[in-house]
């Protein structure tokens, strides 16, 4: 089927769904569930956490499907979404991670039975607390924004760059000039 008669139907579906129509939310998961779930299962490993954040993206569309302008394709707006709930189910599950490693630390400590900390609770908070933190600190914010955005949530340049509202370029260059400028401070 051409995608623009695919894209007719889903801003038709779409605008019944701000009518209320629960059925064409439906109709709308089904047609693009399947390849939401195989685009966020690239980019985050916990199968649960991708399921939390297809099913966060549908209650989202359900809300907001009013907030659709017609400017591109509907399948672009769900992945706007999709990508934004997938982002912050990966922040709960990280700091729900933390946070369970650190009470696990205090109490193998309070135990003395050894318990070693995960690599990547280690490089967390190597981050957060050392060298690199503090140059990460010194980024200014249009760099550390591209920095996050590709690097800490796995998002392509073109992906960041609509993400952040920026050409895919932008992206790119803030990306190497952060490079360049965290070399240096770890020099």
């Amino acid at each position: 089927m051409n995608p623009d008669v695919q894209n007719a139907i889903d801003v038709a579906l779409l605008r019944a769904v701000a009518a209320g129509d629960e059925a064409a939310l439906a109709e709308l998961y089904d047609r693009h569930a399947g390849w939401l779930l195989v685009r966020m299962r690239r980019r985050c490993a916990s199968a649960d956490t991708v399921d939390l954040a297809l099913q966060d993206t549908f209650v989202t569309l359900w809300r907001n499907a009013a907030t659709y302008r017609s400017q591109g394709h509907v399948a672009a707006f769900l992945w706007g979404i999709a990508i934004r709930r997938l982002i912050d189910a990966m922040r709960v599950e990280s700091t729900a991670r933390r946070s369970r490693g650190l009470v696990i630390r205090d109490a193998a400590s309070e135990r003395g039975d050894g318990l070693v900390q995960s690599a990547e609770d280690q490089v967390l908070l190597a981050i957060e607390h050392g060298r690199l933190g503090e140059a990460l600190t010194r980024l200014s914010p249009e760099l550390r924004a591209a920095m996050q955005a590709t690097v800490l949530d796995g998002l392509t340049c073109a992906e960041a760059g609509r993400l952040l509202g920026v050409p895919a370029g932008t992206v790119k260059s803030r990306c190497h000039r952060a490079r360049m400028q965290l070399r240096e401070a770890l020099a």
